[in-house]
């Protein structure tokens, strides 16, 4: 990807992440970047081709970042428990209005974070199933098919600004929660010690 199209996507969607894709116009784009509107033009059609490369952007790094998280992790717990990390650090500083105007503004960019999760997050959380019950640390009875589709379903609540309102819920704070609780459902006496001593050295779950 051409240097300076990278630049101006990662520096577009800090202040989209910061203040809302709605509220943020063309003209206040190319004032907080400090180029004018032609130089932005020259990489994207209009505001919507801008935001869904962000997110494709942001899907691509994410979906690599995660599966090194997999591989590296002792066992499936550990696994969940760095993937968690890897989220709420992406989204700590994310205005949870961000989601709504995507949904609403942006249909298009909005479907490629539907299709992630179908697609991606869905898998990934269902192999992780698979493999800590095959590690013994999940209990034997869990359907990985209904519990990954529990988790994805969970963490499309916690971003969900009419149920968690923000400043009152912060997002890190929810999905934290909802991550305990998704472990300690799912792991058995075994997993349960795990994770009890990798508590004591993390400060994300």
């Amino acid at each position: 990807m051409d240097e300076k199209k990278l630049e101006i996507l990662e520096r577009a969607s800090a202040v989209y992440m910061k203040f809302g894709i709605k509220s943020v116009t063309m003209d206040d784009l190319a004032r907080e970047l400090s180029i004018s509107k032609k130089t932005i033009y020259k990489y994207f059609n209009d505001k919507n081709d801008l935001v869904k490369s962000i997110i494709e952007l942001k899907v691509q790094m994410d979906s690599a970042l995660s599966i090194n998280k997999s591989l590296q992790a002792e066992n499936a717990i550990e696994e969940l428990i760095q993937i968690s990390e890897l989220v709420t650090k992406q989204f700590r500083d994310i205005n949870p209005i961000v989601f709504s105007d995507l949904k609403k503004f942006h249909p298009d960019a909005w479907q490629v974070i539907e299709e992630h999760k179908k697609n991606f997050v869905l898998k990934l959380i269902t192999e992780n199933i698979e493999r800590g019950i095959k590690e013994k640390v999940y209990r034997e009875n869990l359907t990985p098919a209904i519990t990954a589709k529990l988790y994805v379903s969970a963490s499309d609540a916690a971003m969900n600004p009419e149920i968690f309102t923000w400043p009152e819920f912060k997002f890190q704070e929810v999905f934290l929660e909802m991550i305990r609780l998704q472990i300690n459902g799912m792991a058995n006496d075994a997993g349960r010690t795990f994770l009890k001593q990798k508590l004591k050295s993390t400060k994300y779950v």
